[in-house]
């Protein structure tokens, strides 16, 4: 179910190798200016919604930099990788000695992307600013997301913004920066991208291989996140998320039995990803509901949803870190809904 890579969603291009980026028009613009000025901050931090392209974006400034390593003599903007040129093959197979790829490590037992970026992977970043570039070009590091740094990693990192090395730069992908450590997100240089317009996201998707119309009903759905798009499209998203609602709309835990259905279905065997989809679903729909509340003049269901949010995060969290028995935790979701 998951791609070639950890972590790469079936259906998806791994960031390093996709040569085409739509939408962030004017985030690109501002990135090939400010490298050519001469003055580019060494640290951007590129947030937003996760599958927008943030890491995609991040390795086509890094081919960029290094494509021109004088910025005097640099376009005045970021064209699409050539697949056959050095500078790209070379990012794109993982064997650039100029880019460092900084994300959570695979755990050599299970197979599977640990948990947190770990303070030993950062350590990583150090030896390799620590070393003499034969050519004397940029060197870049791409953490991706900061957001999975833990609290060591995390300061590990901010020793090395606060002294930075010569022609280095440092991308700093983050979904939810307001959880970054402050001292991080005060030596990065703020760059937000908004999630993908529909044509944007049509002509993406297209790119990975949709049918014209194919995706019509999911684009509207997807909340402009190419990653969003494909969980509902080839990992089952679009009947989770149905299931879900139906239920809520239900109002009660009267007929459990779709309850327990969608419980067993999310337990199953290879179904992490379908799982991990559901977890977001559901805050992210709960605050949606928050937020109506309180637009429409509802305050008390406004805070009573708003707290619901804050226990159901906490909730997944916790059954995360104990490694609890999944189809229980999605019936305790329910639980909370009703209670």
């Amino acid at each position: 179910m998951i791609g070639e890579q950890p972590g790469v969603l079936e259906g998806a291009i791994p960031p390093a190798q996709n040569n085409v980026l739509y939408g962030h028009d004017a985030a690109q613009s501002f990135l090939a200016t400010a490298y050519r000025s001469g003055r580019m901050h060494h640290a951007i931090l590129i947030e937003g919604a996760e599958g927008i392209g943030k890491a995609t974006l991040a390795y086509r400034l890094a081919h960029h930099v290094l494509a021109n390593p004088d910025p005097k003599t640099a376009p005045d903007h970021i064209a699409d990788p050539d697949p056959e040129d050095p500078v790209s093959r070379e990012i794109a197979s993982g064997a650039s000695h100029h880019v460092l790829h900084l994300a959570r490590p695979v755990d050599e037992k299970t197979g599977k992307a640990k948990s947190v970026i770990t303070v030993d992977e950062v350590r990583k970043a150090g030896k390799f600013f620590g070393q003499t570039s034969g050519t004397g070009n940029w060197r870049i590091a791409i953490i991706d997301p900061a957001d999975d740094l833990n609290r060591n990693a995390a300061n590990a990192l901010l020793k090395i913004l606060e002294e930075p090395p010569k022609r280095s730069l440092f991308l700093v992908l983050s979904h939810t920066p307001g959880r970054l450590l402050p001292t991080i997100r005060s030596r990065c240089l703020p760059l937000r991208l908004q999630p993908l317009s529909p044509p944007d996201l049509n002509r993406a998707l297209g790119h990975l291989g949709a049918a014209p119309g194919e995706t019509d009903a999911i684009i509207q759905l997807s909340e402009g996140s190419v990653a969003r798009a494909l969980l509902l499209r080839n990992y089952g998203g679009a009947e989770i998320a149905e299931a879900f609602v139906d239920i809520v709309e239900r109002g009660s835990l009267a007929n459990r039995e779709p309850i327990h259905k969608l419980a067993e279905t999310l337990s199953a065997r290879d179904r992490d990803v379908a799982y991990q989809f559901f977890t977001e679903l559901v805050i992210d729909r709960v605050q949606a509901m928050a937020r109506a509340a309180g637009a429409a003049g509802d305050l008390l269901e406004a805070d009573r949803l708003a707290r619901l949010a804050g226990e159901l995060t906490d909730h997944f969290a916790t059954a995360s870190a104990y490694n609890l028995d999944r189809k229980q935790t999605v019936l305790h979701v329910f639980t909370l809904f009703f209670r």
